[in-house]
């Protein structure tokens, strides 16, 4: 089944042919369509372009769709150095090296936050970020005292991990935490385990290290911020739709055209559990950002 799925991956992503591919800084950077505003889509930790296996074909019927890949994620060999600030430059100088206008960002998860770490710096680059279960500050920890013994512990804990380690964990994760469904969760997993344990970990680490805001208020565009939720992984601590919704506002406070999108039922890979309610959010809200609406 993890073939066929990969399959799709591969069929769905090769419909329109990349006009195309390259690598600007540490980003390989692939493209689908060949007009209209463009849209940078980035994935989020030890993942890759499959994440938007069916929002990429079908945004680029109307749009530049811009797939990136961070490196050590989906097969991709890592990098020395590589940081949330350079990689912030790296999506600078895509932006300018392609003319890109003002492109929308899309990030998931870690994609999500890189996305809002460019917007505090680029506000004047960009005309908006959705930001799919992507968040200044990883949950849970805000109020952390520490947050370098945060990083330094996680890049411990799963930066020497054996393989099949790691791909255990990684089944683990998908069926508690990514999506609903047992079989996809593995899938997912299989996919998920492309990426170097190593510069996940890394990752990770930086992650747990990065607090984004303070720099929230210097953020001039809109940014709707998806916000996946499962009733039964939140009522053990008492949490209802509404009040995970009120969290990551608070959690985003600061920034001043700021939309918070709920979709139920539905856990992190929230486009895989969700795919039509994704689907209609994200088309939402380039509308409200580009006045495009994707056919």
């Amino acid at each position: 089944m993890t073939k066929r799925f990969f399959a799709g991956c591969v069929l769905a992503l090769s419909l329109l042919a990349p006009a195309f591919s390259a690598e600007v800084g540490a980003l390989k950077v692939e493209t689908m369509g060949t007009k209209g505003p463009a849209v940078i889509l980035i994935p989020g930790l030890s993942s890759g372009p499959w994440v938007w296996r069916d929002t990429a074909p079908r945004l680029a019927k109307g749009h530049r769709v811009y797939l990136l890949t961070l490196p050590g994620f989906d097969g991709r060999a890592p990098q020395a150095g590589v940081t949330f600030d350079s990689l912030r430059r790296d999506l600078l100088a895509l932006i300018e090296k392609n003319q890109l206008g003002k492109p929308v960002l899309v990030g998931h998860s870690l994609g999500g936050a890189l996305a809002l770490a460019f917007a505090a710096d680029h506000s004047d680059r960009i005309q908006g970020v959705v930001a799919v279960d992507g968040l200044p500050v990883f949950p849970g920890t805000e109020n952390a005292p520490d947050r370098k013994a945060l990083a330094d512990g996680t890049r411990a804990q799963f930066g020497g991990q054996p393989r099949e380690q790691y791909l255990a964990g990684q089944q683990m994760y998908m069926r508690n935490i990514g999506v609903l469904s047992e079989p996809l969760a593995l899938e997912l997993a299989d996919l998920a385990a492309r990426s170097d344990v190593a510069a996940s970990a890394d990752f990770a680490a930086q992650l747990m290290a990065m607090d984004l805001r303070p720099e929230l208020a210097a953020i001039r565009v809109p940014v709707v911020e998806i916000s996946p939720f499962n009733a039964p992984d939140f009522a053990r601590i008492g949490v209802d739709e509404a009040g995970k919704t009120g969290y990551y506002r608070m959690l985003l406070g600061g920034i001043e055209k700021l939309e918070v999108v709920s979709i139920a039922p539905a856990r992190h890979f929230v486009m895989f559990d969700q795919p039509e309610k994704f689907a209609e959010a994200l088309d939402r809200a380039l509308a409200n950002m580009i006045g495009s609406r994707a056919k």
